[in-house]
């Protein structure tokens, strides 16, 4: 349906233990997608699915566009796409480029789709302050998040959620962690 992501769906390595993601500054998570409201209009969503992996892939091209890291999730009718960006910024400022590849696509999505409904678009945008933030992955390959920024034991930022969030000066987690 949606064009691939690089690395979206490929096989990872599982990482055995309990991780988290450790990153110094501010983190903005976006999320965008589409849903197929009219299946049977292939000619109208088909074109717009396949506008996505371009601009990523050109984004991981030019890292310094600010894109860290995106991913590709299909549920149903609705292709979701979590993107994480190093600045508010860098995501406006590619949304906005005339010389980047969103630009065109949105104004070719508002000629051929408006407002007739046969899609839906959608997008979320999350500012993150540094230390602000917590995630745990056991026994997963490396993702969200860490995938964005540094993958690290989840001793080396802390045990407890909280803790790792900014929230609690107690890292004492609320189940004893496996050795």
């Amino acid at each position: 349906m949606a064009e691939s992501i690089p690395g979206s769906f490929a096989m990872a390595k599982v990482q055995p233990g309990r991780f988290t993601a450790h990153h110094e500054g501010d983190v903005v998570v976006f999320l965008i997608g589409m849903r197929i409201n009219q299946l049977r209009k292939v000619h109208k969503w088909l074109p717009v699915s396949k506008e996505m992996g371009p601009m990523i892939r050109e984004l991981m091209r030019h890292p310094e566009k600010g894109l860290l890291h995106a991913s590709t999730y299909l549920s149903g009718r609705t292709i979701l796409l979590v993107q994480y960006w190093k600045d508010f910024e860098s995501l406006e400022r590619f949304a906005r480029d005339r010389d980047d590849l969103h630009l065109p696509a949105w104004r070719r999505f508002n000629r051929a789709i408006g407002t007739d409904g046969t899609v839906g678009v959608w997008h979320e945008t999350y500012l993150v302050p540094a230390g602000k933030f917590e995630a745990v992955y056991a026994n997963m390959p490396v993702f969200g998040l860490a995938k964005a920024t540094d993958h690290v034991p989840v001793g080396r930022v802390g045990q407890a959620a909280a803790y790792r969030a900014g929230l609690a000066t107690d890292d004492t987690p609320a189940e004893p962690v496996p050795g």
